[in-house]
C-alpha cells in the first residue's frame, strides 16, 4: 500500500474519531493510530445491532484501520532501538537490557536490537 494510501486511510479514520489527523512524531503517530484503533472498536462494540452489523462503522472503516498495523510495527521497532541506544549511552549492559525487555540473557537483547537494526534498514532501503 502507498504511503499516499495510508495517510488517506489515517484520515478516514481520523474523521470517524472526530479528529484530525495531524503530521507529529512516530511516537505521536503510533499514539494516534493506538487511540484511532480503540475508538473504533469501541464504536463496534458499542453499537451493534442484533445482526451484528455496526451501522457507524463500515467495512471501508475496518479496512482502513487494518492498513494501520505494518506502520504501527515500524514506529515501535524505531522506538525500542531508539529506547536500547539510550540505555546503552546510560551505561546500561545488555544484562540490564534484556532483563527490562523481559529475554533470558545478554546475548537475547543483544540480537533482539540487531534484528530491530536490519529490519529498519530494510524498511528504509526499500528492501522490506
Amino acid at each position: 500500500m502507498t504511503d499516499g494510501s495510508r495517510e488517506k486511510n489515517r484520515e478516514r479514520l481520523a474523521a470517524l474519531a472526530g479528529g484530525p489527523a495531524a503530521h507529529e512524531s512516530p511516537a505521536h503517530r503510533l499514539e494516534r493510530d493506538a487511540a484511532l484503533l480503540g475508538r473504533l472498536l469501541t464504536a463496534a462494540d458499542s453499537h451493534q445491532h442484533s445482526d451484528g452489523q455496526v451501522p457507524d462503522v463500515t467495512a471501508d472503516d475496518v479496512g482502513a484501520a487494518l492498513t494501520l498495523f505494518e506502520d504501527m510495527r515500524v514506529a515501535l521497532d524505531h522506538l525500542e532501538t531508539q529506547m536500547v541506544i539510550e540505555a546503552r549511552r546510560r551505561g546500561m549492559d545488555w544484562r540490564q537490557i534484556a532483563h527490562c525487555q523481559g529475554l533470558n540473557s545478554s546475548q537475547a537483547a543483544s540480537q533482539r536490537y540487531q534484528r530491530l537494526m536490519t529490519r529498519l534498514e530494510e524498511i528504509r532501503q526499500g528492501v522490506r
